[in-house]
């Protein structure tokens, strides 16, 4: 069997399994409905919240949203592989919504096209008002969310997202657009697009994903290379994208392993092992770097940081020791009102002996979170040392 086949089966068979609520039954996510003015239909949705969000730790953690399109056919697998890429630090944790069709031609069509049966493309800016202007803001006031959206869409949901990117105003800040289809957009019309091209999409980040079509490949392939190679040579400096071509997957296959790629490719360097950080410069600076090509601030993940803290923490050099306490103060500034951040800069201050400050970082933790039993025990426990 192909390897990344085999990772995509361990991927989507091992969705979920925290979230079992008894030995019969496990959830991935949530169904739900919004009538929408703006198409003046019901539309329903399902959510998939991160392992993470109900737990007291991350009670003040905000999430990133991903978006994907065609929900019926992708939701379950995408959300199989986000939760375990956020599980182990490879990419952000995140809150996946699938949407589910009503009528793919309509909804992910930008361009109105005369055919000689009555068809009802075009409706792509109105469905894009609809995730835009009712559903996110709906999101983003009942779920903790990170107001950093990424939109997934293959086939014609990729021509949507590839027409969002180009968009000179969206809400979407990266985009995956997994073999779109291009073939309305001829020659003359891409090379419209292309000029109305703003320069607010090259602060967004695309990946594009194309699939061998056998005796059809060349004209598919060319229409996606076109469009790629136009963007970036509108752009100065590397060109925050990528385009990518699968030989061994075809339109039907390509899509889970694309997003397993695009995903990451957004993300690169996001996980970062802990044992290759040397210093809180590098890792800053290595932070920075990710968030100055996404155009969104990334700030080291806090379960990251907080490992290298103990690890070098729990070094036998004594200047090891000293350097971890800047990894545990740099999470408090990072995370100011996560009471683990507090309660483990307490700690590293107890094993250095500073009995002061671990005191006053166990009693800010204390007054994050009242019923962190470990802070209450060491304060009281400190203190009679004093």
């Amino acid at each position: 069997m192909h390897k990344y086949h085999l990772l995509l089966i361990l991927f989507i068979f091992g969705i979920g399994q925290a979230k079992s609520q008894d030995k019969s039954t496990i959830e991935i996510g949530a169904k739900h409905q919004l009538y929408s003015t703006i198409l003046d239909e019901e539309r329903e949705f399902w959510i998939s919240l991160p392992e993470s969000y109900g737990s007291e730790e991350s009670a003040y953690k905000k999430y990133p949203l991903l978006i994907v399109l065609d929900g019926s056919s992708f939701y379950h697998p995408v959300t199989g592989m986000v939760n375990y890429m956020g599980r182990i630090g490879k990419i952000p944790e995140m809150i996946v919504v699938g949407i589910q069709n009503v009528s793919r031609t309509r909804d992910f069509t930008p361009d109105k096209i005369v055919t000689a049966r009555e068809n009802d493309f075009g409706g792509g800016d109105n469905f894009l008002a609809f995730l835009e202007k009712e559903l996110i803001p709906k999101l983003d006031q009942e779920y903790r969310t990170e107001p950093y959206r990424i939109l997934f869409g293959h086939s014609l949901g990729g021509l949507l997202a590839t027409h969002a990117y180009m968009k000179e105003n969206t809400i979407f800040n990266s985009f995956m657009a997994i073999d779109p289809s291009f073939g309305s957009w001829d020659a003359k019309t891409m090379d419209k697009k292309l000029k109305a091209v703003s320069p607010q999409s090259f602060n967004r980040y695309i990946y594009f994903a194309t699939a061998n079509w056998g005796k059809r490949n060349i004209r598919n392939r060319d229409r996606h290379v076109r469009l790629f190679e136009s963007l970036n040579s509108q752009y100065e400096g590397e060109f925050p994208s990528k385009l990518e071509y699968f030989e061994n997957e075809d339109h039907s296959s390509v899509p889970m392993i694309a997003f397993h790629n695009g995903i990451t490719s957004i993300f690169e360097g996001y996980g970062i092992p802990y044992r290759d950080v040397e210093n809180k410069e590098q890792l800053t600076k290595h932070f920075k770097d990710i968030s100055n090509r996404l155009s969104w601030t990334f700030a080291p993940p806090e379960n990251l940081v907080n490992r290298i803290g103990y690890s070098k923490l729990q070094s036998r050099d004594e200047a090891e020791k000293s350097q971890a306490l800047e990894f545990f103060i740099l999470n408090t500034e990072n995370y100011p009102t996560s009471y683990n951040a507090f309660d483990s800069l307490g700690e590293a201050y107890e094993l250095v002996g500073d009995t002061s400050k671990a005191i006053a970082n166990y009693e800010k933790s204390l007054s994050l979170n009242p019923n962190n039993g470990h802070a209450k025990m060491k304060v009281e426990e400190l203190k009679k040392k004093e």
